[in-house]
């Protein structure tokens, strides 16, 4: 189904942007595992509504966990379910877009898809309001994976153009970010990049950009050659992401403008194990993670939802029709899009640790 992520740890999510709640159906969890819900909580915080350089929406993101657990508060092999209230809505900013549709937005292919009973109501169910229980499933598989000796981080790479300091990419800082909404490795990029969504806002308008996340502790082996490598699992999870338009791992589309004898990265032995001088290549090969950490990048669109009046069409009149969208909307997806990344990249590579063991 298009709305499930995952083979063994599978999460059913349901629920839209102005439904009374929203939630997701974990399977494949290990019994006995007591949820740490100070780091989940702390977790979705990072991705709630209502921050610095998002939307005025505010949500709790409180999740209940209504089944799952049995009278220890851990996991007793049943599918976990958790419910988040929407308690914020403003359904009424909507009303215009049954006949008018957003430009840029999924109102006009959910109508022609639904045959007009799509919920047009903050996007209904392509709102990135779905995300969140997407980061309570990530959070508790990082929690998972930190047992393994695995590590998930993600930084802001750009915003509006802006990039950030360069990396190692075969030795990644996964603890050498700055704080606030847009993690990066220079304090001085993040400044201008908070600079130029707050002049976009102003402006009417808004800036996309691109988020990279690393992986590191992986073992070698993961994945599988051709249609179910690495990169295939962690790509279909990343393009359910709203407003991903992008993905590339390693060096990505760099690459084509190199040499072989520049993008590739030789093997050596250090410590008794087999990696590589460099980490172009972004931890796997041939679809199949080489124990190097594991890098990838997805870019996101500028929100389509901005102040300007944008030129579309009445639906019920045939006609061309402009459009002023009310509510309230992001200016810039990309510092709330951090933690959804890291929570996608984690379910995946979950999933795929556990095939291996």
């Amino acid at each position: 189904m298009s709305n499930t992520l995952g083979e063994r740890y599978r999460v059913q999510v349901f629920g839209q942007s102005h439904s009374p709640m929203i939630g997701a159906v974990i399977e494949g969890i290990p019994a006995g595992v007591v949820p740490d819900m100070d780091f989940i909580s702390a977790f979705m915080a990072r991705r709630a509504p209502g921050g610095a350089l998002s939307t005025a929406r505010k949500e709790a993101d409180a999740p209940q966990i209504v089944s799952g657990l049995n009278d220890r508060g851990a996991t007793c092999g049943a599918p976990l379910c958790i419910l988040i209230h929407n308690t914020d809505a403003r359904s009424r900013d909507y009303d215009r877009l049954r006949d008018i549709p957003r430009p840029g937005h999924a109102d006009y292919t959910a109508a022609v898809k639904f045959s007009g009973h799509n919920d047009i109501r903050g996007g209904g169910q392509f709102s990135g309001r779905l995300t969140a229980p997407l980061c309570f499933a990530g959070a508790l598989a990082l929690q998972l994976l930190k047992e393994k000796g695995v590590a998930i981080r993600a930084r802001v790479h750009s915003v509006a153009g802006i990039g950030d300091a360069p990396v190692d990419l075969a030795h990644p800082p996964m603890d050498g970010l700055c704080p606030g909404p847009l993690p990066c490795v220079d304090p001085n990029a993040a400044v201008r990049m908070a600079e130029a969504v707050e002049a976009a806002r102003a402006d009417g308008d808004s800036v996309g950009g691109v988020v990279e996340c690393w992986a590191t502790g992986l073992p070698a082996g993961l994945g599988e050659p051709m249609f179910d490598g690495v990169e295939n699992r962690v790509a279909r999870a990343l393009f359910g992401i709203p407003a991903v338009r992008g993905v590339e791992f390693g060096l990505g589309f760099a690459a084509a403008g190199m040499k072989g004898s520049a993008h590739n990265d030789p093997f050596r032995v250090e410590s008794g194990q087999v990696v590589t001088a460099g980490n172009n290549h972004g931890g796997a090969l041939g679809g199949i993670t080489s124990g190097m950490p594991l890098v990838v990048r997805a870019a996101f669109k500028p929100t389509p939802s901005i102040a300007r009046q944008q030129p579309s069409v009445s639906l019920s009149r045939c006609e061309d029709a402009p459009l002023v969208i009310q509510g309230r909307h992001d200016p810039c997806i990309v510092p709330r899009a951090v933690p959804v990344v890291e929570a996608v990249v984690a379910c995946a590579v979950l999933d795929m640790m556990m095939d291996k063991y």
